[in-house]
This record gives C-alpha cells, structure tokens and sequence, in this order.
C-alpha cells in the first residue's frame, strides 16, 4: 500500500541567468568590427501544474529539493546563450500552496492550472546590447542573476463533492466501499483510517466523489486525535454527510451526542482558505445524517427513535446497512440530488486571465536608510539597485562606471546628497559595500577610451576592489588593519 502524503514542505530553486559576453568582431582587414558579444540565457522557472493522475504529495516527501537549468553563457558573433530548461513538478488536483508563515500564494484545482514557484534568473547583457553613443565599443558584459530561491509549503485537500464524517468505526469506510468501488481497509477498532479515501458514485446521470475523513474525536479542531490533519480536506466538499454507529456499546454515547460533538468540531474549525470555493465555512454547508448498522435488531430500533430528532433540524434522514445494503439506494439517489443542486447553483469558474501591473511610471524605487553597523554609512534598497550591483564585474572600470551612470539616472545620487551623505561614505547596495565616490560625475556624457577603462575613474585616487574589500572588512571589525 502506498503512503499517503498531503503535506511536504519544497524547497525549489530556479536556474541562473548566463553570463553576457565581451567579446569584439575581429576579421582580416577589418581590426575595429565592433561589438559582437551575445546575451546570456535566461534561468528556468520551477512550474507547478495539476495533473489529474497524481494523487498523493509523495514524491516531494521522499525529494523535497527542486532546481531547475541555469541559461549559458553568451558567445561572441551574436550568440546568444541558451535557455536553462524549466522543471515542470505535477501535483494533485487541490493543492494549496503557501509560505511558512502560512500566506496563500496559490490554490491549484483543475488539470492543467500551473503556477510558477520559482522565476528564473535574467540573463545578462553582451556588450553588442550595451551599445550607446558614449560607449560606441563596450568592454564589459553584464552578469547574470541568480534565480529565485523560496520554500514552500504543499497542503492537499481532496477535491470531493461528499464528505462523510464521524467517530471512528462508524462505517464510513464501509458506505465508500458500497457505495463505489474504492476498496479501503476496514476493520473493527478506532483509527483504522489513517487517511482520507476516495470513491466514485453513480447516481443516475450523476456522478461525484465521496470521501471519509479519518480521526474525527471531540478536541479534533484542537490537534487532538488525528482530525486537525485531516479535517481540511472538507473544506472543498459541496454536502457533509454524518455517519452514525447505531450499535455501539461505548458508555455515554448515543447517536444525538455524536453528532452533536461532531458539529461542535465542526463549527470550531476555520478554513484556511475563507470562503474557499464559495462554499462558506464547514458550519454552513448542507447536511445528511445516515444511520448505520440497521442489520442489528438493537441498532435498528435505536435509529428510528432519533430519526425524528435529526429531521427536526432540517436534515434528510437515512437508515441503512453497508452489511445487507439496505437503504442505500436511497441514499445515493439523495446526495446526487445535492450535488446536483450545488453544481446548478456554483457553476465551473472560467479560467481567470493573469493580472498585469505594471510598475507606476516616475516610482523611484529605491530607499536610502542609515547604516545601523557603520556610522556615516548608508544603505540603498531596491529591486533594481540590488539587481544592477548583482550584475556588475566590480574587476571592470568601465562596468564601474555603467553603475554609476545607472545609480544617478535612477536618483541614488540625489538621494544620498539629501540624505547628507560626505565623500568617502559607505554605501551598500545588496551584498557590496563600496565608498561613495560623488566626484566621478556619474551620468555624465564622457567619451570611453581603451576597452575596460573609464577616464573618470582613472582620474580618482581610486583604490582596487581588493583594498576596498579589505578596508570594508576592517570597518565591520572582521579583519585588523594589519592583515591580509
């Protein structure tokens, strides 16, 4: 027997972006070809996508590691880098995925509905796209992004139209397996279920799934049993059908209490997903109350004495015996009839068109915030910023420079004169920390010279990007300033 999973946490991990390639057309006769250096692929994405033959979380239990191709690299002549490969990871038809935290990023019901976990990294730019008219022959390439890195958190909720709930050995699993053809394990002692079953019912012209939720006890909506696990997969079911064992001989328990603790548990749980698929909370939703176990003489007794009691509450009424199969054609007719009904009332959504926004022309951004650790320093934040630091060759002056014209046309440098920064403060950007360095006049028109090099750098009393590693490092107490 396979083991059922409903619950994985996934760590998933997109592909880098390629590298962008420096690299200058070089033919007989013809010394200065121009830039010819290609763009670097993108990273793939990590795709969800519901696939109706899966049915368990079970492959993501055994490897919850997921990590899609990275792009390559450009090449010179143009060639841009190929794209790293997507990986597509099929999930059963009603998972919910969210965060750690418990924010629902996506609820994934009907074959094909996909949801991107991870974006892939941007590949960088070769220097045949960095083309400009200050910089005629780039000698630097961007770099490519890292992909997305997140974990996530896979839940299932069995996609069922009728939910059976009550005490263990009630004989839900014994009404699935006369009901359909579903063969679940069955036995006379409590917690023979250990998870949710599945069977399909015909009724008529109706068809529709029934399920059993396993190790509903009193104290199930606070962890107690095996209810708090399972009791989420009755969040999407259309109609809640109460299975009563009209033959116990437990002390103290009698068909009117059970199902009154029952509805108590079930008015205490609150759905993950409020409102989920418009059937309001469990509380809400349509009832029957089937009571099992007629064959006993007792047994039989017993259910027509509390028949009239449930019916006064508005609910259909069923005796019946998953033994000798009496009333169970009744039975089925009726929860088809109820499906039929939700079905009529909650139409199939049609498939919602993904919602662009895009970023509001003029937003800056950015912030710039004191540094807490370094005084007089400051911190740059931003999607962009962050981006651009991430794909420059800090070994380049030119690629130096090309940040630095980034930074002051998305008003960085404003930002941080407002902001009292003095020459010579810590700024960091991302993971790097360099010195600020006002006097280079960034976004200015400057003609480049040699490949690699921009004048208005070797024009600074500038130090390497070796020292100020090290001079970084002193400063956060890392390293003494006599060390290497």
């Amino acid at each position: 027997m396979s083991k059922f999973i409903d619950r994985v946490v996934l760590h998933v991990r997109a592909g880098k972006g390629g590298h962008g390639c420096a690299s200058v057309h070089r033919e007989k006769y013809k010394p200065l070809g121009g830039p010819d250096g290609g763009n670097g692929g993108n990273g793939g994405d990590v795709i969800l996508e519901v696939d109706p033959n899966v049915h368990t979380l079970l492959d993501f239990h055994f490897h919850p590691h997921a990590r899609a191709g990275n792009g390559k690299s450009g090449e010179g002549s143009n060639r841009n880098g190929k794209q790293g490969e997507e990986l597509l990871l099929k999930v059963p038809d009603g998972t919910v995925v969210t965060t750690a935290d418990g924010a629902i990023l996506a609820d994934l019901v009907g074959s094909g509905t996909r949801y991107v976990a991870a974006l892939g990294g941007r590949g960088g730019l070769g220097n045949a796209a960095l083309v400009s008219k200050a910089r005629k022959a780039p000698g630097f390439a961007l770099l490519g992004e890292d992909g997305e890195e997140r974990d996530l958190v896979l839940e299932l909720k069995s996609v069922a139209d009728v939910g059976l709930v009550g005490f263990p050995s009630a004989g839900k699993s014994s009404l699935v397996s006369v009901l359909s053809a579903a063969k679940p394990k069955i036995a006379d002692y409590p917690f023979t279920t250990l998870v949710p079953n599945l069977g399909v019912v015909q009724s008529g012209d109706t068809t529709f799934t029934i399920a059993d939720v396993p190790g509903l006890i009193p104290g199930a909506s606070d962890g107690r049993g095996l209810g708090l696990d399972f009791l989420r997969h009755l969040e999407r079911c259309a109609v809640l059908a109460h299975v009563v064992d009209c033959a116990t001989g437990e002390p103290g328990r009698d068909p009117i209490s059970d199902v009154d603790a029952l509805e108590a548990e079930l008015a205490a749980y609150q759905p993950a997903l409020q409102g989920d698929a418009g059937l309001g909370d469990l509380a809400d939703r349509p009832r029957v109350v089937v009571l099992n176990k007629i064959d006993i003489p007792d047994a039989a007794e017993l259910a027509e004495m509390v028949a009239a009691e449930f019916a006064t509450r508005g609910w259909p009424v069923f005796e019946i015996s998953t033994v000798s199969r009496e009333g169970l054609r009744p039975l089925t007719f009726a929860l088809g009839q109820l499906v039929g009904e939700y079905r009529e009332a909650h139409p199939k959504a049609e498939p919602r068109r993904p919602v662009i926004r895009p970023i509001v022309k003029g937003e800056s951004g950015f912030t710039v915030t004191p540094d807490p650790e370094i005084p007089g320093g400051f911190i740059v934040s931003g999607e962009r910023p962050e981006r651009w630091v991430h794909q420059t060759q800090f070994d380049n002056d030119e690629a130096v420079g090309y940040l630095a014209d980034r930074l002051a046309r998305l008003g960085v440098e404003d930002e941080l004169v407002r902001r009292g920064a003095e020459p010579g403060a810590p700024v960091t950007i991302g993971d790097v920390c360099f010195d600020w360095e006002p006097t280079i006049s960034a976004g200015a028109e400057v003609l480049m010279t040699r490949r690699g090099v921009d004048p208005r750098l070797e024009h600074n009393e500038r130090v390497g990007a070796a020292e100020r590693k090290h001079a970084s490092r002193v400063r956060r107490g890392l390293v003494s300033e006599d060390e290497e």
